[in-house]
């Protein structure tokens, strides 16, 4: 099993949208990042474990966790011309862009603000806390993904 973090605009998809969604489950859609998308692609696995974390927010903070319920498959808003996500170059045949399915597993009563992960020693290899970090989809230890659980339950 793998581990994961996932980062969202609140005001473009929150984890009360993942909440309010069927069945509580989502593809996760738009990444324009190779790098991500490559994660995306080859790396996310049923049943990996992922930390859903509120970027560009106030606070930053993780609001919970989810788990992959599909595997990477081609992400179709790029095959879109209305999409804001379309790429013309991204076509059925020779998709360039992925995306996966995660279904909430956890809502955090008490969010992990990104302060809290930068001021506990047993994260400060995260690389969530590194300067520069801009993706959008990367990977976590288990230690890592087991520290942000204890902290959220405060």
């Amino acid at each position: 099993m793998n581990y994961w973090l996932v980062k969202s605009e609140p005001d473009v998809f929150s984890i009360d949208d993942l909440a309010n969604s069927p069945q509580q489950t989502t593809c996760w859609d738009g990444v324009r990042n190779y790098q991500a998308r490559n994660f995306l692609r080859d790396s996310m696995k049923m049943g990996d474990k992922v930390l859903f974390y509120h970027s560009n927010a106030d606070p930053l903070c993780v609001m919970g966790w989810c788990e992959v319920v599909k595997e990477g498959y081609p992400d179709t808003t790029a095959f879109d011309p209305d999409s804001k996500h379309y790429d013309p170059t991204s076509t059925p045949e020779k998709p360039t862009w992925f995306m996966v399915d995660l279904k909430l597993k956890e809502k955090f009563k008490r969010p992990v603000t990104l302060q809290e992960v930068k001021e506990n020693p047993l994260l400060e290899d995260m690389i969530l806390v590194r300067k520069g970090n801009r993706l959008s989809v990367f990977p976590v230890s288990e230690s890592h993904f087991q520290e942000i659980l204890k902290m959220s339950k405060g």
